[in-house]
């Protein structure tokens, strides 16, 4: 929420990408001049106060794919070209509250399936807020988060956090959300699965700290950093 007046706070990190869930519409962001402004945006949404956005620092130029489901939310598929190479992003806000099937991890499981075929096994990632954590599996429904895990991983799409630091889903070292922003309800609900070309050139994947976000948003970011 008002990304315009945290821009500063994570544009400091100079992120070649970035995407923010629960982000403004483009034509509310009215930054101050020393913000540096994005090369190229993508929005979606249907509250202007919240949707996703996916914004360009860098060469890298965004696509919207034409097999786009809006009705997926919010699952966008991007063809991302320009840059060091191009490859095929998926950005995630998974939330849906009319989705009788599920509001969070649901959107991502009816994903990874209708965009089956174009889910590869290179230059392939999905990014953002996924909601879910296989903490909360619920043993008899099939769209859950492992499952998520489990079906990526069949096709070489692994997450970079639980590569990079060794860490086992459900039992994740760093938090990235804090609940109503208070520390002793940590969570970790935002990911980056990526394929497997891609995660050998990972160099860091940086969660951040509570203190230094907590001001800003009851998340913190996920930061990779890869050399191509």
């Amino acid at each position: 929420m008002a990304f315009r007046k945290k821009a500063g706070h994570i544009l400091a990190h100079q992120p070649d990408i970035l995407i923010v869930p629960e982000c403004e519409h483009p034509d509310k962001l009215k930054f101050n001049n020393d913000i540096l402004l994005p090369t190229d945006t993508i929005w979606f949404g249907e509250n202007k106060n919240k949707g996703i956005g996916i914004f360009s620092y860098s060469n890298f130029r965004f696509r919207l794919m034409r097999n786009h489901d809006p009705e997926l939310k919010m699952i966008i598929p991007i063809a991302v070209t320009g840059g060091y190479f191009d490859f095929t992003l998926y950005a995630i806000w998974a939330n849906n509250p009319n989705d009788p099937d599920g509001q969070y991890v649901e959107q991502v499981w009816k994903a990874i399936h209708h965009y089956d075929k174009k889910i590869k096994n290179k230059r392939t990632m999905l990014i953002g807020d996924f909601n879910s954590n296989s903490i909360w599996d619920r043993k008899y429904r099939e769209g859950n988060h492992s499952n998520v895990v489990k079906r990526l991983a069949k096709k070489g799409i692994f997450s970079c956090y639980h590569l990079h630091h060794q860490q086992q889903q459900g039992m994740e070292q760093h938090p990235t959300l804090y609940l109503y922003r208070h520390q002793d309800k940590p969570y970790h609900l935002d990911y980056c699965f990526a394929s497997k070309d891609m995660t050998e050139k990972i160099q860091s994947v940086e969660i951040g700290n509570y203190e230094d976000w907590k001001l800003y948003s009851d998340h913190v970011p996920v930061i990779l950093d890869f050399a191509f």
